[in-house]
């Protein structure tokens, strides 16, 4: 019988469970082979590491475009100017140091009969078994008025790093009582809550800086994840100061003109002095390019060995793939990857995969000191992820202790799961 997870056994979140998931099949690797992971976020380089882990003869090799990754969690603390840029990024020297070849270059091309990937300076590299994990890229057409220009002057800063730093400074720049709009996309994305904790995280910074400001929250989606938990947290904390309007209401967001910081909604326009538009989302386009995309714009796989559907060889880890009920976050293609790294040991080696149990935890924070969670048990049930019993979350009506130990958890959890991937 499994153990249910509380937030005490979960501070280590999916890292740990998958690990001990994947040990049995990387114990008993005997053989080796070529596998290439292309995308070297928390999925892709946790991958390369639980497969260098399993045989140290396997040839992993690591396709990156980036000399260094920077972490999207806590990049909201870094916008809301309680953490520097600096504290969210990693390089890959670790892996290099293991015998994982890292390759410096973007994947342009996949050729899945040849088993090849070509990367941006011509070189092709071969494979047995290959890895996607790409992340996300963003849904243009379905946001008319939004493309890379718009998000120069309405930042989304959903993939950290130069975004994070634009939208911080904005807010540093806007003027007291001022309105800053976040407008959230329909699921599926990258981690639902998110938008959620930064609206409190910018409504802190305001708090303290600005205070006669506002947070708009104009929202594709009637209902989120923890919604008890971040408006009691919302309502404590900051009163009136967060205003939500959702999808019934006429907040989902149709268009933008960035020429003007207009955001078009179902039943009315907004100019707010900063917005931040999130678009919809899709598999990063690497995995559209391999065919491991299909109409949805996300991959489906098969929930046991994370292998793509629609291309033989081909797994999809992480953001990218459709995973039914586990969330696009960084716990989950920790533990996707790692999974998906035994699955691939058995495989080279002509034996049955295991069937995976995925548990991790996903922690939110709404000011310093302040903090909750929700943790849950995944497994394979038809072609997705479902989620089994076991799972626990924060209680609505939690007393400060609590929040403040959930908070250092979170802490407590980012430093282990960057330090488990990257080193």
């Amino acid at each position: 019988m499994n153990a249910p997870v509380t937030r005490r056994n979960a501070v280590l979140g999916i890292a740990v469970a998958a690990t001990t998931l994947a040990a049995p099949s990387i114990l008993r690797a005997q053989s080796a082979g070529r596998v290439v992971v292309v995308g070297g976020g928390f999925g892709g380089a946790a991958c390369a590491r639980a497969l260098k882990r399993a045989d140290t003869r396997l040839q992993v090799t690591l396709i990156e475009p980036n000399k260094s990754y920077i972490s999207c969690p806590f990049s909201n603390e870094v916008i809301a100017g309680l953490r520097e840029i600096e504290a969210q990024q990693f390089d890959y020297d670790r892996l290099a140091a293991t015998g994982i070849t890292v390759v410096a270059q973007a994947a342009t091309t996949i050729d899945a009969q040849k088993r090849r990937v070509t990367t941006g300076d011509g070189t092709a590299v071969g494979y047995d078994r290959l890895v996607l994990s790409p992340g996300i890229d963003f849904h243009l057409e379905a946001l008319p008025g939004y493309d890379e220009a718009a998000s120069e002057t309405m930042p989304h800063a959903w993939k950290a790093g130069a975004q994070t730093l634009l939208l911080r400074r904005q807010l540093e720049a806007m003027p007291d009582s001022g309105t800053v709009a976040i407008a959230i996309p329909a699921n599926p994305s990258r981690c639902p809550p998110a938008p959620y904790e930064r609206a409190g995280l910018i409504a802190h910074y305001l708090k303290t800086k600005k205070p006669r400001s506002k947070v708009l929250i104009l929202d594709a989606k009637d209902t989120f994840s923890q919604q008890r938990l971040f408006e009691k947290a919302w309502k404590e904390l900051y009163g009136d100061m967060i205003e939500r309007i959702a999808l019934s209401q006429g907040g989902r967001v149709t268009s933008v003109d960035h020429a003007t910081r207009t955001i078009v909604t179902e039943f009315g326009n907004y100019t707010p002095d900063v917005a931040n538009v999130i678009p919809p989302q899709r598999a990063g386009r690497i995995a559209g390019i391999a065919g491991a995309a299909d109409a949805t714009g996300w991959c489906p796989i098969d929930p046991v060995t994370f292998e793509s559907k629609l291309v033989k060889n081909i797994h999809v880890i992480g953001d990218a793939c459709l995973g039914g009920g586990i969330p696009k976050s960084a716990a989950a293609a920790s533990a996707q990857g790692k999974a998906c790294a035994g699955a691939i040991v058995n495989l080279l080696a002509g034996r049955a995969p295991e069937t995976p149990r995925l548990t991790g935890v996903c922690y939110n924070i709404v000011a310093p000191g302040y903090g909750f969670s929700l943790a849950a048990n995944y497994q394979p049930r038809g072609d997705i992820f479902a989620e089994v019993e076991g799972g626990a979350t924060s209680p609505v009506d939690a007393p400060p202790e609590l929040r403040a130990r959930e908070a250092a958890e979170a802490q407590r959890w980012f430093e282990t799961i960057t330090a488990d991937t990257f080193g």
